[in-house]
């Protein structure tokens, strides 16, 4: 795992996942592996029939020179065409949004994980805060009483 974005789980209720590759140049790898990644505020966009992903920030690789490239230019998402007309689909009629969930190596490539989310309410993520406040809570009072049992 080389990136998450955990904002988007805080904005959205995630519905599907969906893996895709990424289109990157040599110094934008070099710059991923050292972990120089931003997902926070990034989201997906078609252009042309492509998928793209927007807002996602890959910093300037240190060793580099002029082959670096701008670190918050459009990143070409890599989808098999069936699963693009489905999104399309998707976002265009039913209020979706694609949002970059997480950044990660597979089998020696770059692979982004898309989550297919719908907008959270406010009182939604309140509702979600004080269901993960209640579980930790749960969580702490189990573990005191572990502790005092021993």
């Amino acid at each position: 795992m080389i990136a998450q974005n955990k904002k988007a789980y805080h904005d959205y209720f995630v519905e599907d996942t969906y893996e895709a590759g990424i289109a990157l140049s040599g110094t934008e790898v070099k710059s991923v592996r050292a972990g120089r990644v931003n997902l926070k505020d990034s989201y997906c966009s078609f252009k042309d029939g492509e998928l793209y992903a927007l807002g996602f920030h890959i910093s300037p690789y240190e060793h580099g020179n002029r082959f670096n490239t701008d670190p918050m230019r459009e990143k070409k998402l890599l989808l098999h065409r069936q699963e693009l007309r489905k999104l399309l689909g998707l976002l265009t009629r039913d209020g979706y949004t694609l949002v970059p969930l997480s950044l990660y190596f597979s089998r020696g490539k770059v692979k982004m994980g898309l989550g297919l989310c719908k907008g959270k309410k406010l009182y939604d993520k309140r509702e979600s805060i004080a269901r993960s406040e209640a579980s930790r809570m749960m969580e702490r009072t189990v573990k005191t009483k572990q502790y005092k049992e021993d």
